[in-house]
């Protein structure tokens, strides 16, 4: 059994002297898992970096098996954003997320396509923040948790869509909330359709509020299904757009 595809390196986990565990996601194939060989040696460590794009090839004698997988480097998005501590973060953030969140071996096009976009993004700085939320917007979408943003659970409202709730994942306008504001999670803009209105950017606190909004569902859906937590990639990237948002000039 083999296979060849290009592939996102979502992590790699030491095993021996040399080799690795390495968890590729591919569009066909989904979040593939398979021995790495050679992977931690000088000369091939810098291939293995999670967030890196490859040719991959899987090679197993039955399809259940772990296998090997061979590589060659098409895009280096790990190295692209060492120096930027932010675009790190949310390099890690979205790697870790998705070999945690993904069923293994499992195909997932639309988080795979949207992910593929992301890292090669992701050197244009704080920004791309709005396309991460995006992203995993559609990962509960895709993995069955997806959001309903398209109208007021309180009033059947289509604008003035503010919150969400923290139960049922749809949306509530300012008028359907109520006494109830504080009881439910800020919507940001940057998760509904642009209108003509809105051509302001985003601000750390859209993006706050918008990991809070994400980061909840996905502890509670997903990861609080396997009784597993938050990645810490993802809390720790939550903490720094706090941080952003503290010492924003508005803020």
């Amino acid at each position: 059994m083999e296979w060849e595809a290009p592939g996102i390196v979502l992590s790699v986990r030491p095993y021996g002297e040399a080799d690795a565990i390495a968890a590729v996601m591919t569009e066909a194939h989904g979040a593939h898992r398979g021995l790495a060989r050679g992977a931690q040696s000088r000369g091939r460590a810098a291939l293995w970096q999670p967030g890196n794009l490859v040719q991959a090839r899987w090679v197993g004698r039955l399809s259940e098996q772990l296998g090997a997988f061979s590589a060659e480097l098409i895009h280096p998005a790990a190295a692209l954003v060492l120096d930027d501590a932010l675009a790190l973060a949310m390099l890690t953030a979205v790697c870790a997320t998705a070999e945690s969140a993904l069923p293994e071996r499992e195909p997932h096009p639309r988080v795979f396509d949207g992910l593929l976009h992301l890292l090669a993004r992701l050197p244009q700085g704080a920004a791309q923040l709005s396309a991460l939320i995006r992203w995993e917007a559609d990962l509960l979408s895709d993995l069955g948790y997806g959001l309903d943003l398209a109208s007021c659970a309180a009033t059947g409202a289509t604008t003035g869509l503010a919150y969400v709730s923290p139960k049922s994942g749809r949306a509530v306008s300012a008028e359907g909330a109520g006494t109830w504001a504080d009881r439910l999670l800020p919507l940001p803009a940057l998760l509904l359709p642009p209108t003509p209105l809105r051509n302001a950017p985003d601000t750390p606190a859209d993006w706050h509020a918008g990991l809070r909004l994400t980061g909840h569902f996905l502890a509670r859906d997903v990861f609080g299904l396997q009784h597993k937590p938050l990645p810490a990639a993802r809390i720790a990237l939550y903490d720094r757009v706090a941080d952003m948002m503290e010492t924003a000039p508005d803020a």
